[in-house]
């Protein structure tokens, strides 16, 4: 059991995620928010930062999204979704531009790569959060 998934068992909040799928959102969330936040780090240090600028843009609004959503999913009790829903998506868009304008340049920044994996990884979290949150 993973350090977050042993925090949410120990809280006393009904949701309508198990622990498990809870904590391994909030974790593949914060490896996300970390590997734009990196990247958009790395492309400013880049000899070609002037061709950079917008996928610099999209991976810092992509890191503030992705920590909103972390921390409304890791507060999130009760029957009411919409907000988590609404945030969900939003994360869902903003690690679709980042991962499409990074990959623009993955193949000559090692950075770019590594972002683009998380922000896949990222995307598929919160479309199955998502699945959950609409059954």
């Amino acid at each position: 059991m993973s350090r977050t998934q042993e925090l949410f068992e120990s809280l006393n909040i009904k949701s309508g995620f198990g622990s498990e799928q809870i904590a391994a959102g909030v974790d593949t969330l914060l490896e996300c928010e970390e590997a734009v936040t990196a990247c958009a780090a790395g492309m400013l240090s880049e000899s070609n930062v002037a061709a950079l600028i917008s996928a610099v843009a999209a991976d810092l609004d992509c890191a503030d999204v992705v920590a909103a959503t972390r921390r409304v999913l890791s507060r999130h009790a009760g029957a009411d979704t919409s907000v988590l829903s609404a945030q969900l998506e939003a994360c869902l868009l903003a690690c679709e531009r980042s991962r499409q304008l990074c990959g623009l340049h993955a193949g000559e920044h090692e950075h770019c790569r590594l972002c683009v994996q998380a922000t896949e990884r990222c995307i598929d979290a919160c479309r199955e959060l998502l699945r959950a949150v609409h059954h």
